[in-house]
């Protein structure tokens, strides 16, 4: 890790931080010896350092008219940071949720990045009153699954069709066909439709995520996982001379259905001994 570039993301000033690592490494220090161990010029050293010691980040000590320093130990420093944003965070909770109101119009919004849409999908879960489908790479389960799990326990119905290996031991679960999957360029996407009021839809690269409330749309997405489990529990009750009458393509997809069931299965089992 980068030190430096971290201090300087949790409020230090890039002189601030230099010189609170050099303490680190040599102090008790005078601002000039800090100056030369930090390369941070003595005309802003001593501004720095006091800045440092008015926020409780270095202690001074007055000895024969000159001022020396050492660094509050790391510990108690990251702790009392770890504090103050935490009191910070709650504090714009509060006030930043007093002045939203949650949008009842119909347009189609855009997100950009990975951990910004896995963070609005399990701020969605969270909120979920009643049901939520879902459609999940096995990462983005792994990303979802406590949220998953909470909104379960609240009793929200958990209709999840997973897209890998991906295990989960609560509510309605499927796994799609890969060939489908494949057929149709949905290898890699996400999908969460919760209450059918709100939906986010992602591509596989997860650069470019869709949001809406519009009705007709959050309607067609909860749509498409409820056929998906439709279909396999129609599919789990047609034997072999129905299948064989099926058009090759599409037994073909029931055909990787069952064999990525059996590979799941073989999985749990493996996983059980």
């Amino acid at each position: 890790m980068d030190l430096l570039t971290a201090l300087t993301q949790i409020g230090f000033t890039e002189y601030e931080a230099k010189v609170y690592l050099a303490l680190l490494s040599d102090s008790p220090a005078t601002g000039y010896q800090v100056s030369k161990t930090s390369g941070v010029p003595r005309s802003m050293v001593y501004e720095a350092l006091s800045r440092l010691h008015s926020r409780g980040a270095v202690l001074e000590s007055l000895e024969d008219r000159a001022a020396i320093y050492r660094p509050l130990p790391p510990e108690m420093l990251l702790e009392r940071l770890h504090e103050e944003h935490l009191t910070l965070i709650t504090g714009l909770r509060v006030g930043l949720q007093k002045l939203y109101t949650t949008p009842s119009e119909e347009r189609v919004w855009s997100l950009n990045g990975r951990r910004p849409m896995l963070t609005y999908a399990a701020q969605m879960i969270r909120q979920a009153q009643t049901e939520a489908y879902l459609v999940l790479t096995d990462e983005d389960l792994d990303g979802l699954r406590h949220a998953m799990v909470a909104a379960n326990e609240r009793g929200v119905a958990i209709h999840a069709l997973l897209m890998g290996q991906g295990r989960l031991d609560f509510g309605e679960i499927a796994y799609h066909p890969p060939l489908e999957s494949e057929l149709h360029g949905l290898t890699g996407m996400l999908m969460v439709v919760v209450d059918d009021d709100e939906a986010l839809i992602a591509g596989k690269d997860h650069d470019l995520a869709t949001i809406t409330r519009h009705a007709h749309l959050v309607g067609i997405a909860r749509q498409f996982v409820w056929m998906e489990f439709f279909t396999q529990r129609i599919y789990a009750r047609l034997g072999p001379d129905l299948l064989a009458k099926l058009d090759p393509q599409d037994r073909q997809i029931f055909e990787s259905l069952a064999a990525l069931k059996d590979a799941h299965h073989g999985k749990q089992n493996r996983d059980k001994t």
